[in-house]
Parts: C-alpha cells; structure tokens; sequence
C-alpha cells in the first residue's frame, strides 16, 4: 500500500517536472525519412538532455495526421516533449503544418549518403522485422505486429501507394524519397537558421548538431542507434 502510494507520488512529481521542462520552450523536429538515422538522434537529443517525445504515442497518431486531423497531433507536440523524430513527423508536408503552428521551432533533415542507400537500408531493416529475411509483401505487412496487427499495412497504403503486389517498389520509393527531401530544403531556403541538413556519416556532424542546437551539453560522437 506504502510502496504503491510512493510510486504514484514519484510519477505525479515526474510529470510536474517534465511539465516545467517542456513548457514554452521551442521544438525541435528531426523530419528525416525513416532509415536516416532518426533513431539516433532521438538518442542524441537525450544524451544532450532534450526531453524526447514517446514515439509509440506519436506513431498512433500517424493515420490523424495523414489524414489532415491534427488536433490530437498538437497537443502531443505541446504537452509530451521538447524534441520529436520518426513517423509521423517525417510524412511528406508535416513540417509544413509544424512549422505555422510552432513558429519557433527547429527542423533536422537526416538523410543518407545516396537515395540507394537509403532505399536499401529500409527494405533490409524491414525484410529483418517483417518478412523473415525477404522484402515485405502485403500479406507480411497484415500480419506484422508492431505497433498493433495491420498497423504497417495501413500506413504503407496512406504513404507510399505503392502497387499491392510490389509495395517497396525501387524506383516509387527512390523517387519519393528524393522529392521529399528537395521539398523540405526547398521550403526552408528563405527561413535561415530553421533546418539542419545532417548525414550522420559526416565527419563533422556531431559539429553540426552542436552548433545547430546551442545547448549547454555537447556531442562528441554518434550513439548509433537501429544499425541496419
């Protein structure tokens, strides 16, 4: 009885703690397409002490936001931390939409040394998790259990749109890929000192990301994080 009242007071006390910690501070937003490194810089983000925001939380929230409901979305955003990463914060238009609502915010572009790599990366990480060693078919992606069962079906048909009998199509994906990327950098040209374009792979990205994010800790090399 003791012991469960202490919890729920040390809980209540984290919360307010975490809520003082977030309030009215700027966002920061990594939008790099999955297999970018985002994984790691979620790790970074708390190396520098930067509260990060539940992915899990975040990822169930994909379909409001594909589908252009944001209003779970911003409240996310403003009450569970400081810094965010992954889907749905890397979907095509997203930082748009952050952008206009959180105006002071910052924006992270990870990206790989080519879109090959980048496309050979996902498919490897998700023959891995979801097709027993194969690229993923449909009825993998049905069956797959993350998230919840069929969650990756769904979110593969309201964002990639692939063919159903092809769905990580090389050439659908490379492409979307490289427009992605060159909208984002294209939307921030005329908003200096908003986006970091960063590969990890750089010798000096961890420079990058210090001098980007101004914080009072430094990085000095990068926790790789989810290594394909």
């Amino acid at each position: 009885m003791i012991k469960t009242l202490i919890r729920k007071i040390y809980t209540k006390i984290k919360s307010v703690i975490r809520y003082f910690e977030i309030r009215n501070k700027p966002k920061i937003f990594c939008i790099g397409r999955n297999k970018t490194g985002t994984t790691s810089v979620a790790r970074i983000f708390n190396v520098l002490g930067i509260p990060v925001g539940n992915q899990r939380k975040a990822e169930l929230l994909t379909k409001d936001v594909l589908n252009g409901n944001y209003e779970e979305f911003f409240k996310f955003v403003k009450h569970e931390g400081i810094a965010f990463q992954d889907v749905p914060f890397s979907l095509p238009n997203t930082y748009k939409i952050l952008n206009d609502k959180f105006p002071d915010s910052k924006f992270i572009l990870t990206v790989r040394d080519s879109p090959e790599v980048w496309y050979n990366s996902i498919t490897k990480f998700h023959a891995k998790l979801f097709g027993n060693g194969n690229v993923p078919q449909k009825n993998d992606l049905i069956r797959a259990k993350y998230v919840y069962p069929g969650w990756m079906w769904e979110i593969n048909r309201l964002h990639y749109k692939t063919p159903e009998d092809d769905v990580y199509n090389r050439e659908i994906l490379i492409q979307q890929y490289i427009d992605y990327n060159s909208e984002v950098i294209n939307y921030f040209k005329s908003q200096p000192g908003k986006l970091l374009v960063v590969n990890l792979n750089e010798r000096n990205a961890t420079e990058k990301i210090n001098s980007f994010l101004n914080t009072k800790k430094k990085i000095d090399t990068i926790p790789w994080e989810n290594k394909t």
